[in-house]
């Protein structure tokens, strides 16, 4: 009797000291679990891509046992970054056009264009990035040097924000354009009565640019998930993009090239695309969520694109404009919230983020949960913060950093008082969702941050932070780079934490960013990027 107490003791002994297999343990782990509690986590287990346990390091080590073991020897990991507002097909693009990011003045767009030329030679000049508001003259260029250099190759290339495009003489005749189109949503800018070669916003789509090969497409997507992984991003919210470059990342994702989980806004440009993912309802796998629709509202600030309820302060009797008529917005909205769908519509100026709000009540009435976001949100008057109760703020906390030189010549001491206000829109909604929308803006997650928290440019200017009434904790900006972000796009189940049951998607990183100086935030960088538990960087 005492030899099968014995036996049946030891039996029991050695199946409770039994470890589960499991795919990965992360231990010793300076984990921001980004939970409801924001707590703090030494070690995770994960399988089968998810994970399965957090704790401390001595309570996986019990009960959890793996080939494949991390001691992340007190380094920070928090969630897989989410860019929640951003073009991610079109930065992948970017790798094969000419950059213009950073140009010091239209000498310098000028040598770059001409150096792109030389080493491509091709058929027809494309890229983007200049923004005259860093030049010394910071003023639109004309296209007389451009005709000069180029008289015969057409040239087209994008302002930084996507509003503008300067062209050559070229790429007008291509396209067939005079001084006497009429434009509606946008403008073809003239000087003495000719044209300069700036066309703002709706003027840009009558440039008949080069149709983009598959190969290219796909080439632009890789390059486009380098990047993002790079930086620790494991979501992005691509804003606006086609059906065909829907179904070209499903594809790429079926067949595992493609990584990159993807949040993927229907460009609502095109009716027939709107009226297609309507009816086809919507698609989920675990990478891809097409479920919204994005829409332009107006254009951009820099430009003087952006719709205004007053005339800008620095252009007499300008007021930017609407991108579509008011009827065209209600047509829209009512359409969508007779779907299951998100619409989230581009709103920079005042003018735009009130006929906006609007036209969002008017529709939804008093529905709480269909989380419509306004993105960029970024001039709003006094007076309509309020309504921001139930429309979802999507901002892109570097636009800030980079706008405050000149925005206050835009649009005035008062009504700049209202812009990038992010604070104000968290306390009204509750939760905001950030982003970077590059290629406007560099892709590093880590100067969105910065610039939530600390409302500096790199070279520490302003001094004491630009209108920081309305910078964000930095417990706030993380969760509106990862919980939040999800939340923004229904998926706050399945990630944006490291919790049991949710992706394991997570980052190491070379600094502590809730407890580093302010200043040396922007030289964060991600050590190792984690989807489903595997390393994709």
């Amino acid at each position: 009797m005492k030899k099968f107490i014995y036996i049946l003791s030891f039996l029991l002994i050695a199946v409770s000291c039994k470890k589960e297999n499991v795919d990965m343990l992360v231990i010793n782990a300076n984990s921001y679990t980004v939970n409801s509690n924001f707590d703090k986590a030494e070690a995770f287990a994960i399988k089968d891509g998810k994970f399965i346990a957090v704790g401390s390091s001595e309570e996986i080590h019990e009960k959890y046992q793996s080939e494949n073991t991390i001691d992340a020897k007190n380094q920070t990991i928090v969630p897989g970054l989410i860019d929640a507002h951003c073009h991610f097909y079109r930065m992948g693009l970017q790798q094969q056009k000419v950059s213009l990011e950073g140009t010091k003045s239209y000498d310098e767009v000028l040598e770059k264009l001409v150096a792109f030329q030389k080493e491509k030679n091709t058929t027809f000049i494309t890229g983007r990035g200049w923004d005259q508001n860093d030049w010394e003259v910071k003023e639109f260029p004309t296209k007389e040097k451009l005709d000069k250099l180029f008289p015969t190759i057409p040239v087209a290339v994008g302002r930084v924000d996507g509003h503008a495009l300067l062209v050559n003489q070229a790429a007008i005749d291509l396209s067939g354009i005079t001084k006497d189109t009429k434009v509606s949503g946008g403008e073809i800018m003239m000087k003495n009565g000719k044209m300069t070669g700036v066309l703002i916003d709706a003027a840009m789509d009558f440039i008949k640019f080069p149709s983009t090969s598959k190969k290219e497409a796909i080439q632009g997507l890789l390059d486009a998930q380098k990047i993002s992984f790079s930086y620790g991003l494991t979501t992005v919210d691509d804003a606006g993009i086609s059906k065909n470059t829907i179904e070209l990342i499903d594809s790429l994702q079926q067949v595992g090239s493609l990584k990159m989980r993807v949040y993927a806004m229907v460009s609502g440009d095109n009716q027939k695309e709107i009226d297609y993912y309507i009816n086809k309802g919507i698609t989920k796998t675990d990478r891809l969520n097409v479920r919204s629709f994005k829409v332009y509202g107006d254009g951009a600030l820099g430009s003087r694109g952006a719709a205004m309820r007053k005339p800008y302060s620095d252009r007499e009797n300008h007021f930017g404009a609407l991108i579509y008529s008011p009827e065209r917005y209600q047509e829209l909205a009512k359409q969508i919230a007779n779907s299951e769908f998100q619409m989230n519509t581009h709103a920079i100026g005042d003018s735009a983020n009130t006929w906006l709000l609007k036209t969002y009540k008017d529709v939804l009435k008093s529905v709480k949960n269909r989380r419509w976001r306004i993105e960029h949100a970024q001039i709003i008057s006094p007076e309509d913060f309020k309504n921001f109760d139930n429309i979802l703020p999507s901002v892109q906390p570097t636009h800030a950093t980079s706008d405050m030189y000149w925005a206050g010549d835009r649009v005035g001491k008062e009504r700049v008082k209202g812009a990038y206000a992010f604070k104000d829109l968290l306390n009204n909604y509750g939760k905001i969702a950030l982003g970077t929308d590059f290629p406007v803006e560099q892709v590093n997650p880590f100067l969105t941050f910065y610039a939530a928290t600390i409302r500096k440019d790199i070279d520490n200017y302003p001094v004491n932070g630009y209108q920081m009434e309305n910078a964000l904790t930095r417990e706030e900006t993380l969760k509106g780079m990862t919980i939040w972000a999800a939340y923004s796009n229904f998926e706050e189940n399945e990630k944006g934490s490291i919790e049991v049951g949710k992706f394991a998607d997570f980052v190491i990183l070379n600094q502590d960013i809730m407890k580093v100086e302010g200043n040396k935030l922007p030289k964060t960088k991600a050590v190792s990027t984690f989807v489903n538990g595997e390393k994709v960087y």
